[in-house]
């Protein structure tokens, strides 16, 4: 073999280290950018429930269930920004969140998240439904803007809860369909997410109004809350949004998962 020969291979061999050094420092500082972002929306989330949970507490009287309607409904935006926007939140991120974990747990922890989601929503529709119906005297359901916006928003959550399940955890499609369905899953989740942070805001400025009246002008103290929760859940929702849609943030499969999805086909 000449010499010039194995100049070339060294050459290419060297050419290939720096590449995979190059790709490895580049996923590196993404998986940075991502975790620093991903700190900073869930402190926001976080955030968002402790401001929640204290203007409940602080001026709309605490909570309780079918004997007091009134603080009953109470249970309604506390359990809406816990499931359909925090937790929801982290399971469509869960993915990108354990980007170096296998297929497979995401996939089970993602169900999981999506069905805690399911059960708060329900509840806390309950709360609404009932707090509305046992009132003296009862008040009218489904008819405001925020009403139509939340409901379709569980309807289709629920929707995209089977139809996920059924397609990629149990019993499954094959490969090619699941390939197919992917796109949509995840824009009407994305979509979903989206009609919940509008339900959100419309009901927190809807009940702010009702409760305050023309005193909401004059911005009490209560007031200032409310309108710090509202930024709260506007500014967490835009950075989810940021995070779900970047694609430097997007999940590369495992070897191990080849492997998963291969022995399913």
């Amino acid at each position: 073999m000449s010499s010039d020969s194995l100049s070339s291979g060294e050459e290419e061999q060297s050419v290939g280290l720096l590449s995979d050094a190059m790709e490895a420092r580049a996923e590196h500082l993404k998986a940075r950018n991502y975790r620093s972002l991903y700190s900073v929306t869930t402190a926001l989330g976080v955030g968002m429930l402790v401001l929640v949970l204290t203007w409940l507490l602080r001026y709309r009287g605490g909570f309780a269930w079918s004997s007091d309607p009134q603080h009953q409904f109470n249970w309604h935006p506390l359990l809406m920004t816990s499931g359909l926007l925090f937790i929801y939140a982290q399971s469509m991120l869960i993915y990108r969140t354990g980007r170096n974990s296998p297929k497979k747990r995401l996939k089970i922890f993602h169900a999981l998240l999506h069905a805690a989601t399911f059960v708060l929503a329900v509840v806390g529709l309950k709360a609404a439904f009932d707090s509305h119906n046992y009132a003296e005297p009862p008040k009218p359901n489904l008819y405001t803007l925020h009403s139509w916006f939340g409901l379709v928003a569980v309807i289709i959550f629920a929707g995209q809860f089977v139809l996920g399940f059924a397609s990629f955890l149990y019993p499954g499609l094959s490969r090619t369909l699941r390939q197919a369905v992917l796109p949509v899953h995840v824009a009407t989740g994305i979509a979903t997410f989206t009609l919940a942070l509008i339900a959100a805001l419309t009901g927190i400025t809807e009940k702010t109004i009702w409760t305050l009246g023309a005193d909401y002008a004059n911005l009490p103290s209560e007031g200032i809350m409310v309108n710090f929760v509202a930024l709260f859940v506007a500014f967490f929702g835009i950075l989810v949004l940021y995070l779900v849609n970047d694609s430097d943030f997007k999940r590369t499969n495992l070897p191990e998962d080849e492997v998963a999805l291969a022995t399913t086909d």
